[in-house]
């Protein structure tokens, strides 16, 4: 039995410890958060500060569920006593800090991880899966389009209203998900053209988006996303795929239903947790990795991909032109 402690006990670590809690070779022993009836409800030991509870538990990893100006101080607090750490995403809130992350892990030698929980949505996996047996042949283009519904008038974005307040918003909190997933997917973005756009006037970030992303090959790829409609079929991915290739096509539904040239080729089991146990998913490959000591799909070097990919789409829609990588 691996013993965890969690740092912060707000409105997605609900989907975190639900996963902990049905994985039979993992217990959750201590929380802190400064409300204390949040970390009552996630273990029995709690504390309002994370160092008094590093002080005082014997813990075999810490899981970070907090706002991503504290990552950096909580994951030192962690490696300073080379204690794994798996932590949210977004990876840092600036650019200096997950480049600081990224040494830190380095120097420590103590196991970090960001819980990149996208990629593991299993319509995601199986996709890839598909594709290298070759189900479009090459690949020429894809296009992500990402909808909810939860981005109108002056109380947006109610289950996190923190987010009204972020100066960066919807490529940094949302459409980072598919960066990372188009990663995991089709390689490494070479370069980023970006257009970003503020419809509510009540928020202060950005809540429309149009990435163009080139990979390697000459294979370019489209991220298209809003906070205003919920997407149809209604479903957990939050939006569809399209993926075209020179001798077919893939389309992964909002429902995760996956269809090759109109025909449905698999259709996800029902799954008890977050967008297809992805939550699930991912803490179980943390753990599997911790116990086997293999390196994580989504540890600081490669994750910090992604964030240089985040930068690169700003610098982009800042500038008006073409980023490289």
């Amino acid at each position: 039995m691996l013993r965890g402690g969690m740092i912060g006990c707000g409105f997605f670590s609900q989907f975190h410890i639900d996963a902990w809690r049905r994985m039979p070779d993992v217990q959750i022993v201590a929380a802190v958060d400064p409300e204390l009836d949040r970390a009552r409800a996630v273990a029995s030991r709690v504390y309002t500060n994370a160092e008094a509870m590093l002080d005082a538990e014997k813990l075999d990893f810490v899981d970070i569920v907090t706002r991503p100006s504290t990552h950096l101080p909580l994951i030192r607090l962690c490696a300073g006593r080379q204690l794994p750490s798996i932590c949210q995403k977004p990876m840092a809130a600036s650019w200096a800090e997950a480049l600081e992350i990224v040494e830190l892990a380095k120097r420590t030698q103590a196991p970090v991880m960001f819980h990149e929980n996208w990629r593991w949505q299993p319509w995601y996996r199986k996709t890839r899966e598909l594709l290298e047996k070759g189900a479009v042949g090459d690949v020429l283009a894809y296009s992500f389009r990402f909808r909810r519904g939860d981005g109108h008038g002056p109380d947006a974005f109610p289950a996190q209203p923190y987010f009204r307040e972020m100066p960066r918003l919807l490529i940094y909190e949302a459409v980072v998900h598919q960066m990372d997933t188009s990663r995991f997917l089709f390689g490494e973005i070479r370069e980023i053209t970006a257009r970003t756009h503020r419809h509510n006037p009540a928020i202060q970030g950005e809540d429309r988006c149009v990435l163009i992303q080139g990979h390697d090959r000459g294979l370019l790829g489209v991220i298209d996303g809003h906070r205003y409609q919920d997407a149809i079929p209604e479903g957990p991915a939050m939006g569809d795929l399209l993926v075209e290739g020179d001798r077919g096509a893939l389309w992964v539904g909002a429902n995760g239903e996956i269809r090759r040239n109109g025909e449905a080729v698999w259709t996800p089991p029902p799954l008890a947790g977050y967008k297809g146990d992805s939550v699930l998913a991912t803490q179980r490959h943390f753990i599997d990795c911790l116990r086997a000591g293999r390196s994580f799909e989504s540890g600081p070097e490669d994750y910090m991909k992604t964030f240089a990919a985040v930068e690169a789409a700003y610098r982009s829609a800042a500038e008006g032109r073409t980023v490289g990588l």
